[in-house]
C-alpha cells in the first residue's frame, strides 16, 4: 500500500512513518518545513495551508490512503494565533479531504479529546456528538473533524490524549529536565486523563489504515486514568529520581492560557469491538520510553 503521512516532522508523523516502512508499504512523507532523517525515507515538503499545492502533491503521489497528522498543536499559542491555527488544523484539513475525495482513497485524521468539554468524570465516547470545545485549538481539531466527515466516506478519524515519543518536546522530557534541577516540581492533579505513546499509536493506526473499518475511534494507552501529578510521580519513580512532586489544582497552578480539560478520559473499547489490539499499558509504555532515550 502507498501512504502519505502529513506532519512527519512530529512525534507521531515520525513513528507512523517508520511502522509504515516496518510493514513493507511505500510511505511518502511531507512537513512545512525540510525533514528527511533517513536516507530510506521518501519526502516531499509541503505547506498544507496552500491548497494548489496539497491537490498537485497528493495528485501526483496518488496514495492509497493519507494519515494526516499535521496539526498546530500548541494549545496557548493557538488563543492569539486563531487565524493562523485555522489555516493549518481546519483549511489545510480540508484541501486534504479534498485532495483525497478526487482520489477516492482513505483518509485517517489524528483529533484530541479537546473537541469535548472536558468536564465530569464518564469517558467520552468516540461517537459522541456533545461538543463543546473550551479553546481554539480545540475548537479548530473540531472543525477539522467536520471538515473530513463532511468531505469523505472512507475515512477514520482518530482521538488521542496526553502524547509523548521520541521525536520532538514532550511532558515527559519536559519533567525530567526540570526534576534534574529542582528539588520538587508543582503538577496538576485535577486534570484526568491517559498518556498516548507515539511509537505503539503509530502500530495502532496503521494496523487501522490496512482496513476498511472506517468511523470515530479514541486510542490512548491502557492502564488506567491518572491525572498529570501520578504521571509525574511515575515518570520519576522509573527514572530513579528523588524529586519531590507537590500536586496542585489547575487553578492554583494558573499558568496556561488556554482552558485545559479535567476530564480528558476516552472510552477505548470500540477499538476491540472493531478487532484492533489495543495499546499496552501506559507504564510499560513510559518504562520502553524511558529506556530508548538513554540509548
Amino acid at each position: 500500500m502507498k501512504v502519505f503521512v502529513t506532519g512527519v516532522g512530529g512525534q507521531l508523523g515520525h513513528d507512523v512513518m517508520n511502522e509504515l516502512h516496518k510493514r513493507g508499504h511505500k510511505a511518502i512523507g511531507s512537513d512545512v518545513a525540510s525533514y528527511c532523517p533517513s536516507d530510506d525515507w521518501l519526502y516531499i515538503p509541503l505547506d498544507i495551508t496552500d491548497e494548489t499545492a496539497v491537490s498537485s502533491v497528493i495528485a501526483e503521489v496518488q496514495p492509497d490512503a493519507v494519515i494526516h497528522c499535521a496539526a498546530w498543536t500548541a494549545v496557548d499559542a493557538a488563543e492569539d494565533n486563531e487565524k493562523a491555527v485555522r489555516a493549518v488544523n481546519v483549511d489545510g484539513t480540508q484541501f486534504i479531504a479534498n485532495a483525497c475525495k478526487k482520489l477516492g482513497c482513505k483518509m485517517m485524521y489524528i483529533s484530541t479529546d479537546y473537541v469535548f468539554d472536558g468536564q465530569g468524570e464518564k469517558p467520552w465516547e468516540p461517537d459522541c456528538r456533545d461538543f463543546a470545545p473550551q479553546n481554539v485549538y480545540g475548537q479548530t481539531k473540531l472543525d477539522g473533524e467536520r471538515a473530513v466527515e463532511s468531505t469523505l466516506e472512507k475515512f477514520f478519524v482518530v482521538r488521542i490524549a496526553w502524547v509523548f515519543g521520541q521525536n520532538g518536546k514532550n511532558f515527559i522530557k519536559t519533567m525530567l529536565n526540570v526534576g534534574k534541577k529542582y528539588e520538587s516540581v508543582r503538577v496538576v492533579c485535577d486534570q484526568i486523563g491517559t498518556p498516548t505513546y507515539t511509537y505503539d499509536l503509530s502500530r495502532l493506526l496503521v494496523d487501522m489504515i490496512e482496513t476498511e473499518k472506517y468511523g470515530y475511534y479514541h486510542a490512548t494507552n491502557e492502564g488506567g486514568y491518572i491525572s498529570w501529578y501520578d504521571f509525574t510521580c511515575e515518570i520519576f519513580r522509573q527514572a530513579g529520581y528523588a524529586t519531590k512532586v507537590v500536586p496542585v489544582t489547575t487553578a492554583e497552578y494558573g499558568l496556561n492560557k488556554a482552558a485545559r480539560p479535567s476530564n480528558s478520559r476516552l472510552n477505548k473499547s470500540k477499538l476491540q469491538e472493531a478487532g484492533f489490539v489495543p495499546l499496552p499499558t501506559w507504564q510499560d509504555a513510559l518504562s520502553r520510553f524511558l529506556q530508548s532515550i538513554k540509548e
